[in-house]
């Protein structure tokens, strides 16, 4: 069986791919052009096949990349850090990914597993099942949404099995240092004072392994829909933050209030687990 993984050198993605590679599943990976050098260090074969813009690929392109593939993953998208909720490549990811399961289609693939965002769920009920209606309010997350509802009609019209993982607060390796932990993390390493919100916000953070290993469960699985990925614990910001002073001695240098408020952003997110994702 061969997987196909997108995204493979993403923060998500090399997850994913560290726990294929683990169970020793055969894995066929579709990366930019210009990334090799971080799939340089992985012991098992893989191959790889390389794109300028994966999001601009035809469904033709798809098809042949796609060829005695039995599952695909399809981690990939924009994320950067501070544009991508609001960024016009939203749409350019939504088109590519469904041009990229109309070629999946064609090669007779027989499962697609997604990945999408808490933030398509209506947020005010701050407890979050895979039954909360959806009131995604960004670009992002309504492309994010409008990808999971079309490919749920498509899909099964195909004969195609389609899960959909939504994402919660994720932290750990990779991540990108303009986030909440790296920052915390390099200012208290340098002796910097931590400028914080209040730090009241309820939030459900999961080591980015954790969800690396749900994934590639699910993907693996016969589990179909929609699927939270998450801790299912509640935790405020102020003691995630408190947690990390803490190994390093420092909780003087958190600096709680010295930020505004956003007041768009939700008090409470919690996922609640599926009983079938382990």
């Amino acid at each position: 069986m061969i997987v196909l993984l997108t995204g493979a050198t993403g923060f998500v993605g090399r997850q994913i791919l560290d726990n294929l590679l683990k169970i020793g599943v055969e894995v066929r990976i579709v990366a930019r052009t210009g990334h090799d050098h971080k799939l340089a260090g992985q012991k098992q074969p893989i191959d790889v096949i390389f794109s300028e813009d994966i999001f601009s690929e035809s469904e033709t392109w798809w098809a042949k990349a796609s060829i005695n593939v039995d599952t695909i993953i399809h981690s990939a998208w924009y994320t950067e850090p501070g544009k991508y909720l609001t960024s016009e490549k939203n749409i350019d990811c939504l088109g590519g990914t469904l041009r990229m399961a109309k070629g999946a289609a064609k090669a007779g693939v027989r499962r697609i597993v997604g990945i999408g965002t808490c933030f398509e769920y209506d947020l005010s009920g701050g407890v979050l099942s895979t039954e909360t209606p959806l009131l995604p309010k960004s670009l992002y997350a309504a492309s994010k949404t409008a990808t999971f509802q079309m490919l749920s009609c498509y899909l099964p019209e195909q004969g195609i099995e389609f899960a959909w993982c939504r994402l919660f607060y994720l932290y750990g390796d990779g991540e990108d240092e303009r986030r909440l932990v790296p920052y915390i993390h390099s200012r208290l390493s340098t002796g910097q004072p931590v400028e914080l919100t209040n730090g009241m916000q309820i939030r459900d953070f999961m080591n980015v392994r954790d969800a690396g290993r749900e994934i590639a469960n699910v993907a693996l699985s016969s589990y179909q829909g929609a699927a939270n990925i998450c801790s299912g614990i509640p935790i405020t910001v102020r003691q995630l933050a408190e947690s990390i002073a803490a190994e390093y001695g420092r909780i003087d240098l958190l600096c709680f209030g010295s930020r505004k408020e956003n007041i768009f952003d939700p008090k409470c997110v919690i996922g609640m687990k599926d009983d079938r994702i382990q």
